[in-house]
């Protein structure tokens, strides 16, 4: 099998193998990595993936990535990551309503399609660990739109050798995700809400990963830094596996023939959930296009269809929270692809965002993108689609899946393409009952978060899921709140 190795987007060339990047998490020039090649499928292998669950897709996806792994210890982490951890024993199941399918990401521990990856990537750290001798302890420093901070926080929990520290907008999240987050225990988390919003909380981590003297602090007390947010390679590459998965299981279900391509509709908001899809197609899997989903702040939507990525504009607060966001840090392992993988273009116009707010791609490298097609959904499109769906299907969605079902019907109506499409679900409508409550009927707006749960159960005819039943009633843990300038100092003070 031919190694991969690993470097930076933005031209730090130094050959890390997938367990130095998995531990590193950001690159030390400040840009992301990348794989030095997607590793093809070719048909004869893609028949065989029709065969295989979750799991053992799990593992032969991991494998052609994380090479420096042998076959056992990837085997241990994906036993250890998925056994008994999901409501699904599928893990994600693919539902059927009317002519959509909806592939539900939804059933782990935390309810959102996060659990995935990060349910996978403690294990894979503690064994890159272990396979670097590294005898330090691994702060995991995390910014949040609502999900990655709850998986997170979840997956890492008094895992021995690391730390966690969650940074999450006060204001910018669900009632639920929040008290997912403040009710978390274990010795070695914290929690922090900020004063701003998700798009500060990032830059202030990228910030702080890239203080040279506060690392070397931390360094002199045997900690360094890394990252459970899809900037870490350790987190997108799992996400990869759901899209083989969906794929499969349409084979499996009689709905497709081998080989014929589908489109996938993916709610997007910091682009590492539709960069997994981009690999995938990439990777020899038949996608015909990836539907960019977006809410309100529509960044992404703006760029794939004018070339421009424009971050000075107003920050919306909507009812699909984990997609409240303008600076989409994947996106530049996708500039990097598109521009022919030059990491100085990379970088460049990392730097025009950096300093302008703002950068424009070249015509050659718009047309690249030609497998995508943006489109948005204001918070009031994103209600009738709840509604649609429920009234027509007794289905419910989530906001976020909304956005994504919002997109796609508009997709329909600019094209004539007839292609069967994925609704990539990513999240409970548990996590968010009031905004999706309140959109069936107003009597509910009357109603607190907690106490639509049940509301929720009895009109959807769904059953409670387990890691929410009995979330009211947990002790809160973490009541901290600080400014934007204030989160290094907070992170300096947890570690001490």
């Amino acid at each position: 099998m031919r190694e991969i190795y690993y470097n930076s987007t933005r031209g730090l060339n130094e050959n890390f193998t997938a367990s130095e990047a998995i531990l590193q998490g950001i690159a030390g020039d400040g840009g992301l990595f990348v794989p030095n090649n997607i590793p093809f499928i070719n048909e004869e292998e893609l028949k065989e993936c029709k065969h295989m669950n979750f799991k053992q897709l799990s593992l032969y996806i991991s494998k052609k990535f994380f090479t420096d792994f042998d076959e056992n210890e990837l085997k241990k982490c994906i036993d250890m990551a998925y056994e008994h951890k999901f409501e699904s024993e599928d893990i994600a199941p693919l539902n059927k309503e009317g002519n959509v399918f909806y592939l539900e990401l939804f059933h782990g521990p935390t309810l959102a399609f996060k659990d995935i990856a990060l349910c996978l990537l403690p294990h894979l750290m503690k064994a890159a660990a272990k396979k670097q001798n590294l005898r330090k302890d691994i702060v995991i420093l995390t910014a949040t739109s609502g999900d990655t901070g709850k998986a997170a926080l979840e997956g890492f929990s008094d895992v021995e050798g690391t730390k966690v520290v969650v940074f999450f907008p006060e204001e910018g999240v669900s009632n639920i995700q929040k008290k997912q987050m403040i009710t978390q225990t274990g010795t070695n988390v914290k929690v922090v809400g900020i004063k701003g919003n998700f798009d500060d909380a990032q830059r202030e981590v990228k910030r702080i990963f890239n203080d040279v003297e506060f690392k070397k602090e931390l360094e002199k007390k045997s900690y360094m830094f890394s990252s459970a947010n899809s900037i870490n390679i350790g987190r997108l590459i799992p996400q990869i596996v759901y899209y083989f998965h969906g794929y499969m299981e349409l084979l499996r279900k009689g709905e497709i023939k081998f080989g014929e391509k589908i489109n996938f509709a993916v709610p997007t908001g910091n682009f590492g959930n539709i960069l997994a899809a981009y690999y995938s197609k990439k990777m020899g899997l038949p996608i015909n296009r990836l539907l960019c989903a977006s809410n309100e702040n529509k960044v992404l939507y703006d760029f794939l269809n004018t070339g421009i990525y424009d971050a000075e504009r107003e920050f919306l607060v909507t009812i699909s929270p984990s997609m409240d966001i303008l600076i989409s840090s994947n996106l530049e392992r996708l500039i990097y692809d598109i521009s022919g993988r030059d990491a100085g273009i990379v970088k460049d116009l990392m730097d025009d965002l950096s300093k302008r707010g703002k950068y424009k791609i070249s015509e050659h490298m718009k047309n690249e993108m030609k497998i995508f097609y943006g489109g948005f959904a204001s918070d009031e499109e994103t209600r009738q689609s709840i509604r649609e769906v429920f009234n027509k299907y007794k289905y419910l969605m989530d906001t976020h899946t909304s956005v994504s079902y919002s997109v796609y019907k508009k997709y329909l109506r600019d094209t004539d393409d007839n292609t069967k499409t994925i609704i990539v679900s990513t999240a409970s409508p548990f996590k968010f009952t009031r905004s999706v409550m309140g959109t069936l009927d107003d009597k509910y707006n009357s109603k607190d978060d907690f106490q639509l749960i049940e509301v929720m159960s009895k009109v959807a005819e769904l059953k409670i899921p387990k890691p929410i039943e009995k979330l009211s009633k947990c002790k809160i843990q973490h009541s901290t709140v600080c400014e934007i300038n204030q989160m290094e100092s907070e992170v300096e003070k947890f570690l001490k």
